[in-house]
């Protein structure tokens, strides 16, 4: 099994791949379900917080869904 590190890193590598494509919906989609699939991140506090920065339409542009991503502790 992959350490909470490893897990977190690999989330991120996948969606960010998303935002080079352009495709900030799944970069998110995919954050939120690959955390959940780790039981040291299945319940991380930001995705409670990202769902309601996208639902407000603070995370409408690659920069601020990259820095939303990246900011993943």
């Amino acid at each position: 099994m992959k350490t909470r590190e490893e897990h977190l890193n690999w989330c991120k590598k996948r969606a960010l791949e998303y935002i080079d494509m352009g495709d900030l919906d799944n970069a998110f989609g995919s954050m939120v379900s690959d955390l959940r699939k780790h039981k040291e991140t299945e319940s991380h506090s930001a995705i409670g917080l990202g769902i309601g920065l996208k639902m407000n339409n603070f995370l409408s542009s690659p920069y601020e869904m990259r820095k939303f991503i990246l900011g993943f502790n």
